[in-house]
């Protein structure tokens, strides 16, 4: 080999090597957590609260213990005058529609909550202490089995919180007594007056149209269009009474449309 073919030869394993190197150094990519935000156009504004109300302990998810990872977790025998501060986090798309452990259907555009040993389900004032935002949510799942969660936020609660973005925020967590509030299906107009179900939202009127003629066909009424940010959105109601509401919901899933979600004005 002459010095010249040696010479770039040195130099070409010299920069193979120093390739590899960084190659090396580089962190590994993070995959994808699975988990999202909703496809629908929702703002902090359609999230209404849940609306505290007396009701017997779920049949599932409040058996004591259980055990998750091999850690076990002891549900606590009361909520009365539960109030703790810690790290809450959210979930979203990934568990849409999927049961959560006191057997509802998990909804990420309604304001509810998992915690690991409250009863189900539970109602609380969950406060971001960063911003000072907050939201009353309905507990029925369980979660986050983090040591260093608290709370898990459904996405709609989470919107309330402004936490979306970060993750992750510092809250503070209170049980509200519902020992003198309403029982379930006796809500009156005037606990839940001009109570109003989102259908949906669309940057054209003709698609909003088209949607309230359906809604409109299939008897979901009453029915109409608003226009709002720039977007056109369907609206069913206003409804007096929770039962009321939770039948407009179920019969448009029944129907083939997206769960209407409600708002507040």
């Amino acid at each position: 080999m002459t010095v010249r073919r040696q010479t770039t030869y040195l130099l070409l394993v010299a920069i193979f090597s120093l390739l590899l190197a960084s190659c090396a150094s580089e962190p590994p990519v993070e995959p994808e957590p699975g988990d999202g935000p909703s496809t629908l156009d929702l703002k902090a504004e359609d999230v209404a609260d849940a609306m505290p109300v007396a009701e017997p302990l779920a049949r599932y998810g409040n058996h004591s213990p259980y055990e998750v990872f091999g850690k076990k977790y002891y549900v606590l025998p009361s909520n009365e005058g539960y109030h703790e501060k810690g790290v809450a986090s959210w979930y979203g798309s990934k568990f849409h529609g999927r049961r959560t452990s006191s057997g509802e259907a998990y909804d990420m555009h309604l304001a509810t909550a998992a915690h690991k040993t409250l009863p189900l389900p539970s109602y609380a004032e969950v406060t971001n202490l960063d911003n000072g935002r907050k939201v009353i949510v309905k507990i029925n799942d369980r979660g986050p089995f983090k040591d260093e969660r608290l709370i898990d936020m459904s996405y709609g609660a989470a919107l309330r919180l402004d936490m979306i973005a970060t993750g992750t925020a510092r809250v503070d967590v209170r049980v509200i007594d519902v020992s003198g509030a309403v029982t379930t299906g006796q809500i009156s107009s005037s606990d839940e007056a001009g109570t109003w179900l989102q259908a949906g939202a669309y940057g054209r009127r003709e698609g909003a149209e088209e949607l309230a003629g359906k809604l409109e066909r299939a008897h979901l009424l009453p029915v109409s269009i608003n226009q709002l940010d720039e977007l056109f959105r369907v609206w069913l109601g206003p409804f007096s009474s929770n039962n009321e509401v939770e039948s407009v919901i179920t019969r448009a899933i029944e129907l083939g449309f997206d769960r209407p979600h409600r708002i507040r004005r």
